[in-house]
């Protein structure tokens, strides 16, 4: 047996781009030499004994162990990247193209990364999220130092953290990391990203971090976003001063009393959600731009408006649910004669572990310590600058109104919402709402007015979604916005709005509404409406009403109106259930819940509805016919509340094997038999006779108290009239005369 065999076969048959060990040389030239024809390939060995090392070489090839093969078999190759993830692997897979750019190994076995254990030095992006890793070796990425993206989140990564922070070092061009959920306390973190100085994202959410100092990120100067929500944090002290070009910082869901002395002008978005901040307070002495533009402090326990930059392009501000009030009205002396109205800042650049707010009810005061300056309780100059602010997300505070020139200063604000206040009344001229407002909520405030002059709602022309509904406002606070040009959606609900339509003169009770050609959407959900007249709607192009919570409505002419139009139409708890619907051919969607409807409207089977509202009916089924028209055509349709009979559920089978439509709450469809209530996915366990689809039971129950009634009364009549008869018959039987 010559070498060249060898290197012929080798020549002809590369082992699919893959390094070329002796058995896969050994491996063709069996194949070659030992089972094709000999003329097809010259040989030089036809000895008996090369016959045998032939057949102890196929031996051989058969017994080799899988590990001498590519392992790639589990990964799925596209292009230059290879995905491996949930392949029960225990090391990383060898055998898979140089070229490989990427390799994703999520939701593996893997526990650490042995020296060199990486084979591809086109590697660019690495992910071993959702492992048992460990620990990483310090020369692991000696064949891969083009590594940018590496993502070794939800690890163990703190039992060697010192090991695999060698490891980290050699990547001098890593620009993305994810370290999340490893249990890294600040030690172990600052160990880790320690030389990383291309970093330029970084995400360390789910940790343990609890302390932040200016040696945390000394080295990332080229860090440009940071995820450190759901940690432990409680203080952050200077820790972003070493990355002068961090843009957006996530520090949500943390344990943050406040947020002082912000002073990083660079940053873009800054998330604080969820946290317990009560003060936010920036540093008030610089000159420069700030250039945040998004501004998260929703969930926290804000007393006061924050006190933003004095020069920022603020353009999104979320406030919601915290506690944040105005107290300028504490300043007036008449109403609160013995009531201290002032505070006293002293240098919020130190000390601001020391900060308190104490509000009672007879007293405020507010102090931080250091210098000695008295200000004003409240002072306009505090609120910072908001002339760029779009977005104002004010929901669930304790406004009880704007102080004088507030909403002025923001000429660009295009979305306010105010719901869940404590405002009672507003003056939209006063306030001097800009032009550009385009999205209104102040829902449950408890308004009882609306003030606007002609010129202010000329002013508001952009406006085009309101939302009032939760308050205690009249129809002819309402009635002031429907003039707007823009509007599209109003939302009424739950007001007061029915007490001033009986009565009028049916022609003009509504005028106001059909001026505006604009409006599309109209709530107007449980607002006491007994009666709505005939032509309430006319002139409107209204494609959504709602008038559910209504009890007693008498409406239907004014409905009828809107056929044409209408995708929308909300019925439930009117009354109106029935009413015929077949003109309404584009209608849609569909309430008619909590009408007492013992059978379906034959109407809305014309219809080509995606969602039906049957919830608190009185159905007891669905007949066939109907299911089957319903079932070609329904996406959703609720059930639940329905007296359904366990013996007539062909109606659920035919849904249920529809697979377009979603019964909305299956699991609380419930139906009746003779004893209990039962969901309705076990009905069919159930026997029911076959023509009438009535249980057994009740014939059983009804058939069994009569027998036993029947040879009761029999038995008392026999011993009564006839008592010698059963004498007679027994001595008959039994005392018979003996023969003796």
């Amino acid at each position: 047996m010559k070498l060249y065999c060898f290197e012929r076969i080798g020549k002809n048959g590369e082992f699919r781009g893959k390094k070329k060990t002796f058995l896969h040389e050994m491996h063709f030239f069996l194949i070659f030499s030992c089972y094709l024809n000999s003329e097809d390939v010259k040989m030089t060995v036809h000895s008996p004994s090369s016959i045998i090392f032939c057949l102890l070489l196929s031996m051989l090839a058969i017994l080799t162990p899988a590990s001498s093969h590519p392992q790639h078999s589990q990964c799925k190759l596209t292009q230059r990247t290879a995905l491996c993830n949930n392949s029960n692997l225990t090391s990383v897979p060898v055998g898979l193209p140089d070229s490989t750019e990427e390799l994703q190994l999520n939701h593996n076995f893997i526990k650490t990364l042995p020296e060199n254990s990486l084979h591809y030095p086109s590697l660019t992006t690495l992910s071993l999220a959702c492992n048992h890793l460990e620990k990483l070796h310090p020369n692991t990425f000696q064949n891969s130092k083009l590594l940018k993206g590496l993502n070794v989140a939800n690890n163990n990564l703190e039992m060697s953290y010192l090991e695999t922070s060698s490891a980290l070092k050699t990547l001098l061009h890593l620009k993305y990391l994810d370290l999340s959920v490893n249990k890294l306390d600040e030690v172990m973190a600052t160990a880790l990203l320690e030389n990383l100085t291309s970093l330029e994202y970084l995400n360390l959410s789910g940790n343990l971090l609890r302390r932040l100092d200016e040696s945390s990120f000394r080295d990332l100067h080229h860090l440009k976003e940071l995820d450190l929500q759901r940690n432990l944090l409680f203080e952050i002290d200077n820790a972003f001063d070493s990355t002068p070009r961090l843009q957006r910082l996530n520090l949500a869901l943390n344990y943050l009393p406040c947020l002082m002395d912000f002073h990083n002008t660079q940053l873009v978005v800054l998330n604080a959600s969820h946290n317990f901040i009560e003060w936010f307070i920036s540093r008030q002495d610089i000159n420069d731009t700030f250039q945040i533009e998004t501004l998260d402090l929703s969930d926290n326990k804000l007393l006061f408006f924050p006190f933003l930059p004095t020069i920022s392009r603020l353009r999104n501000l979320y406030l919601s649910h915290n506690v944040v009030s105005f107290y300028e009205h504490l300043d007036d002396n008449s109403t609160f004669p013995n009531l201290t109205t002032t505070v006293k800042f002293y240098n919020l650049r130190s000390n601001t572990d020391n900060i308190t707010a104490k509000l009672w009810d007879d007293n405020i005061t507010a102090k931080i310590w250091d210098d000695n300056i008295t200000a004003k309780l409240w002072d306009d100059s505090l609120h910072g600058d908001i002339s760029s602010v779009e977005i104002l997300d004010l929901r669930g505070n304790q406004l009880r109104y704007f102080p004088n020139g507030f909403i002025h200063k923001m000429p660009f604000l295009s979305r306010l919402r105010m719901c869940t206040n404590c405002l009672e009344s507003l003056n939209l001229t006063l306030e001097q709402f800009s032009g550009s407002l385009y999205e209104f909520d102040i829902s449950n405030n408890g308004l009882k007015e609306i003030v606007a002059d002609d010129v202010t709602l000329r002013t508001l022309s952009n406006l085009t979604y309101v939302n009032l509904s939760m308050n205690e406002l009249d129809c002819s606070s309402s009635r002031l916005l429907f003039t707007l040009p823009s509007l599209r959606s109003m939302d009424l609900s739950y007001n007061n709005i029915g007490i001033c339509l009986p009565g009028e003169d049916e022609r003009n009770s509504s005028a106001s509404w059909k001026t505006n050609m604009s409006l599309r959407k109209l709530y107007l959900k449980g607002c006491h409406l007994a009666r709505i007249p005939p032509f309430a709607f006319s002139g409107l192009s209204l494609t959504h009403l709602e008038l559910s919570e209504n009890p007693g409505l008498k409406g239907e002419q004014s409905i009828r109106i809107l056929s044409g139009r209408l995708n929308h139409l909300g019925l439930g708890n009117t009354g109106m259930g029935d009413l015929d619907l077949t003109d309404f051919a584009n209608l849609k969607s569909l309430n008619i819940s909590c009408n007492s409807l013992a059978h379906l409207p034959v109407s809305i089977l014309h219809l080509d509805l995606k969602e039906l509202d049957l919830r608190d009916n009185k159905l007891t089924t669905i007949p066939p016919t109907q299911a089957n028209r319903l079932a070609s055509k329904l996406q959703t349709v609720f059930l639940t509340g329905n007296p359904f009979n366990c013996c007539q559920t062909e109606w659920f089978r035919t849904f249920e094997a529809a697979k377009t439509i979603h019964m909305v709450g299956q699991s609380e469809i419930e139906c009746m038999d003779l004893f209990q209530t039962h969901s309705i996915r076990h009905a069919r366990a159930f026997f029911c006779h076959e023509e009438y689809r009535e249980s057994i039971l009740w014939y059983i129950l009804l058939f069994v108290p009569l027998c036993i009634s029947f040879v009761g009364i029999s038995m008392i009549i026999l011993f009564t009239l006839k008592p010698k008869v059963i004498e007679k018959s027994i001595k008959k039987k039994y005392l018979r005369p003996t023969s003796y």
